[in-house]
């Protein structure tokens, strides 16, 4: 078995960690170990780009069509003269 030292860990940290392991009816250190344990044992997040990631989360309620405005062409860069 390993030892893991966490230096520099804030005080509100550390009571919110006593505080979540007496609600569990664990020690800190086995409530971090647990911590430690699902953060890492979950799947990785799903890979893709962010429009796919939206379209997924809301395709369960159904689409929506909307109008888009017209658009105007693209105005010409404006040259300046040497």
């Amino acid at each position: 078995m390993a030892t893991l030292t966490i230096r520099q860990l804030d005080e509100k940290t550390k009571t919110r960690l006593r505080v979540r392991a007496a609600h569990h009816g664990r020690s800190m250190e086995e409530e971090a170990r647990e911590i430690l344990r699902s953060a890492l044992t979950t799947s990785s997040p799903v890979k893709g780009n962010l429009a796919e990631m939206i379209h997924r989360r809301f395709a369960a309620f159904g689409g929506v069509e909307l109008e888009l405005p017209r658009r105007d062409a693209m105005r010409q860069a404006q040259e300046f003269a040497e």
